[in-house]
């Protein structure tokens, strides 16, 4: 963690300096020279951080001097980020004096006189120049006390304590145990269908692969049994038949092909002459016109350079049916071999597999009363193994000499991942993988020991907090979201997390669970930094931690009342501040006003009424999160004084009002306000905010006589939006031209809009189709939701969305004909929901014109992408017909929905039919509910509709 943190630093040494020189704004005398050499220290001290962070565990001298570095860094962070906010104040202020000047002029040009004046007094300019002036001394101070500081821990790493320096940059990881095929099978229980699937597609006839060659990787995080599967594969007779040449290679880090080579040459391996060419030209001769089986046992690199000059000769010289299989638990390796279609993803192992490896190894050579003495106290053992095989191992090892239920009731209770010996066996293969990480990316892992297990995670909220945390840097000076993201899928792809949540359309995985063992493991690189706690039963822990707890989360179980003991007034260095399921409503000011450092204060899922205004002397935070609190309805003036603020979650509260002046804060990016349903405008002040990329729901006015001082749509103009916008709009619209301001035309970056059409109305009138029309997107857009639309007919520019792969029509009041949604090309998933006047699904609906009486094997497809379909709330709905004459079950050239693979359809009462296409459908789910004349029609077996739907293998119909 001290390697990622060193980095942040470099990186903030580098930025602040830069923007003072290029601000031409100078500190005090000798303070560039100051700066440099802190600069130059670290860079030295960062090149041994990998020695010293592998040998603190060991080395007691090692650990202090860590310690020691560390707590000096963090005060670094602070003192630049001291300096950054009084850049950012001086920002702001500079805003301020020109919109107060902007408005002078204005009203100077209304009265036409000549002579402007300025609102800032000779007085106010002279003790804002002497405060600057002060504050810069104080910062030159505090920095060149750091750096002295600094020099002494430089100083004992140079004289004292010897470390091997990383001297190209590149992660020196702990070497691997040599594995072989042996394996001893009355050791190996379960995955018995994961062998015999794995030999089938090893003894498969597949024409698929190119030239007869397959790859097969095993993926899975360290320790779930990927060698110990591929053992019993390799040693299984039938594969044995059928290969003519088997070999076993142990890769490990790095990938050297020379060597790998070599081993598959076996004895006609050349004994002098190691040049590649003919090392590969030896290894193709030793193979030529056989069919073989390869095994690349724990392969890391991703590099596809030396894949590819492996990969080819093995290619051109082995015969049809030829098979590498590798295992590996990294997916970047699966995906540079280009094998994720036949990739096995190992999950965890049974409790009932884990608990036979536990009782072989607990009791290897006893008696089975023996074990059946210990049965209970076993299988609660075994739980904690969470279905990893190595664990339960390791924990069968441990208690292997322990013979009194005593001595089994005392492990049991303990903390069984702190004890010495499994640290090291368990945690051994994870911590091959953690040194395999860039630092920065170490930093993120170890963050989530923040949480408690089972913790389901939010990719956007993860990287918002890793951003928080100053943990998302980069060289090249990318964007931190963009850092965020890579970041992320590095850790999924390393199977550091798992239990994914994918999008419906895009598969993009949204959310994720962390296994319960590296949670311990992560935890254990963490012991004092991160604590998780019970809020209401704080123990020695806390008071004698202190100082050095960075990250606290505490935890009440829900409905519980939080009280601030003083053990918490302790911990006056924390950056992360977490209060999860208590009844909290308030937060105790003089807690507050302790915590400086804090950059991040989630009090999301309480009971929070309000929060104090000291949250605003906290000027490094960076993440506030209050959702959740349905009681919360005020939000301190102060806050809008926090310049670093990246992120505000206000959504799921009872807001009445957000603060006039939230146009200071100036580094905000994402604004969270969705549900709060008392919201009545966003303050203008908000079109100043040049950074803020996302509001999850952007609430707008559409100009007349609504409230001057409130976000108007035309001001969308001025701000720059990324990725999503929901914009639900209020008040009269008087003049279009006003609401053609917004522009979303040229909003490329945009591609998921919601308009939300409730509260709005055109010229006094309840349509809102003048408005829609106005409001065209880019085309390139691949979601859209139009809510509570009030016209009779469907925007104009709706059918020109070509790219469109999410469309929702929802709550539509005077809909009653269909637009012809069956000739978008990339649509896939579609939902409809109440449209109440609508009576009947016809032709129209697929995009047949109504002159249009057949159809010809030319009109070819409708709905070609269509996977999920919806259909809610439609209680006029009688009749769903196929509409297209020339269609017909039997053997039509037409194709409507071809890929429809989920069909709902809710609470539609008068629907009688379904249509004959759905026969043809690769439909896997149907789901009927609440359509009383429907699901009779539907019984299976004897339902007039029932040959339609007999075919899908997943049918849910109930009332």
């Amino acid at each position: 963690m001290a390697d990622g943190l060193i980095s942040t630093l470099l990186e903030k040494l580098a930025s602040t300096a830069y923007e003072y020189v290029a601000g031409e704004v100078k500190l005090v005398r000798n303070v560039t020279t100051e700066v440099e050499d802190l600069a130059d220290k670290l860079t030295a001290i960062q090149a041994v951080l990998e020695d010293a962070e592998r040998r603190q565990e060991k080395e007691a001298r090692v650990k202090f001097w860590l310690d020691k570095l560390k707590k000096i860094s963090f005060e670094m962070v602070d003192v630049l980020d001291e300096w950054n906010t009084d850049m950012l104040r001086q920002q702001v202020e500079q805003q301020e004096r020109e919109a107060e000047n902007a408005v002078v002029l204005e009203k100077k040009k209304k009265k036409k006189k000549k002579k402007v004046t300025f609102s800032a007094s000779p007085s106010c300019f002279c003790f804002r120049k002497a405060r600057e002036v002060v504050f810069r001394h104080d910062i030159a101070f505090k920095i060149k006390d750091l750096n002295d500081r600094l020099s002494v821990i430089d100083e004992q790493r140079r004289n004292t304590l010897v470390f091997q320096p990383n001297e190209n940059g590149i992660q020196q990881v702990p070497k691997r145990q040599e594995t072989s095929h042996f394996v001893d099978m009355s050791k190996v229980f379960g995955r018995e269908k994961e062998k015999d699937f794995l030999i089938t597609k090893l003894l498969s006839d597949s024409r698929e692969e190119h030239g007869g060659f397959l790859v097969i990787p095993v993926l899975g995080m360290g320790g779930m049994g990927k060698t110990t599967l591929t053992q019993l594969v390799y040693h299984d007779k039938n594969v044995f038949a059928y290969f003519e040449k088997r070999v076993w290679v142990c890769v490990s880090d790095p990938f050297d092909v020379i060597k790998i080579a070599k081993a598959i040459t076996g004895d006609n391996t050349p004994s002098s002459n190691d040049q590649l060419s003919h090392v590969l030209e030896c290894m193709s001769k030793s193979i030529e016109g056989k069919r073989f089986l390869i095994v690349l046992d724990d392969v890391w690199t991703h590099d596809h350079e030396k894949w590819e000059q492996l990969r080819v000769p093995l290619v051109q010289s082995g015969a049809e049916g030829s098979r590498i299989l590798v295992t590996t638990r990294q997916l970047d390796v699966v995906d540079t071999m280009r094998a994720t279609r036949d990739m096995i993803n190992l999950g965890e192992l049974s409790n009932e597999y884990c608990l036979s490896i536990f009782n072989h190894m607990a009791f290897f050579g006893g008696h089975v009363d023996e074990s059946k003495e210990y049965e209970d106290i076993s299988k609660k053992m075994v739980e904690k193994c969470k279905g990893l095989p190595l664990a339960a191992k390791a924990l069968g090892s441990l208690m292997r000499n322990k013979r009194t239920k005593k001595e089994w009731l005392g492990v049991l209770s303990s903390k069984i991942w702190d004890r010495e010996e499994m640290e090291q066996k368990v945690f051994q293969p994870l911590l091959l993988s953690y040194y395999d990480l860039a630092p920065s990316i170490k930093s993120c892992l170890l963050y989530c020991a923040n949480f408690p297990k089972d913790y389901e995670f939010e990719r956007e909220n993860l990287i918002d907090l890793w951003m928080a945390q100053d943990y998302l840097n980069s060289k090249e000076n990318k964007d931190k979201g963009e850092i965020g993201e890579a970041f992320f899928d590095n850790l999924v792809a390393r199977s550091f997390f798992q239990d994914f949540k994918k999008d419906g359309v895009n598969g993009k995985i949204t959310g994720c669970k962390m296994h319960d063992i590296v949670h311990d493991f992560v935890q254990s690189l963490t012991k004092n930094e991160c604590l998780i706690i019970d809020a209401n039963g704080v123990g020695n822990e806390i008071e004698v931690l202190g100082e050095k707890v960075h990250h606290l989360t505490l935890v009440s179980e829900y409905g519980t009342s939080f009280q601030a003991s003083n053990a918490y007034h302790n911990c006056k260095n924390l950056r992360t501040l977490t209060i999860l399921h208590s009844n909290i409503v308030t937060v105790d000011s003089n807690f507050i006003l302790q915590q400086k450092c804090l950059r991040i204060l989630n009090l999301s899922r309480n009971c929070i009424i309000e929060v104090p205004k000291e949250i605003g002397e906290l000027i490094h935070l960076r993440h506030i999160d209050l959702s959740w609190n349905m009681a919360f309805s005020i939000l301190p003036d102060s806050i809008c004084g926090l310049y670093n603020l990246h992120t505000l979650r206000l959504d799921f509260c009872s807001l009445e009002k957000l603060p006039d002046n939230m146009g200071k804060l100036i580094s905000l990016k994402h604004l969270y306000v969705g549900y709060g349903y008392l919201l009545e405008y966003f303050p203008k002040g908000i079109r100043r905010l040049k950074k803020l990329k996302k509001i999850d729901e952007c609430l707008v006015h559409c100009g007349g006589d609504e409230v001057t001082a409130a976000l108007q749509l035309g001001d969308l103009e001025l701000m720059n939006f990324e990725g999503g916008l929901r914009i639900k709009l209020k008040g009269n619209v008087e003049d279009e031209r006003e609401i053609e301001k917004a522009q979303l035309w040229e909003r490329k970056q945009l591609n998921r809009l919601e308009i939300n059409c409730g509260q709005a109305r055109y010229k006094q009138t309840r349509s809102t189709i003048e408005i829609l029309n106005v409001l065209r997107p880019h085309e390139n857009l691949e979601s859209l939701c139009i809510r509570s639309h009030s016209g009779n007919t469907w925007p104009s520019w709706l059918m020109s969305l070509h790219n469109l792969r999410k469309l929702a029509l929802l709550l539509p009041v005077g809909f009653n004909t269909w637009p012809p949604l069956g000739k978008l090309p990339r649509l896939e998933e579609l939902t409809l929901r109440g449209m109440r006047k609508v009576k009947k699904v016809s032709g129209e609906f697929l995009g047949i014109d109504k002159d249009e009486t057949s159809l010809t094997s030319s009109s070819s497809s409708f709905f070609p992408k269509l996977k999920k379909l919806s259909i809610e709330s439609m209680d006029a709905l009688e009749e769903w017909e196929v509409g297209a004459e020339g269609w017909n079950k039997e053997g039509s050239e037409i194709s409507i929905m071809p890929c429809l693979s989920s069909l709902v359809i809710f609470n539609c009462g008068s629907l009688k039919t379904l249509p004959d296409f759905l026969c043809k459908t690769p439909l896997q789910e149907l789901v009927i509910h609440n359509c009383s004349r429907l699901a009779d029609r539907c019984k299976q077996g004897s339902g007039e509709e029932w040959p339609k739907i007999s075919h899908i293998p997943n049918i849910r119909v109930w009332n």
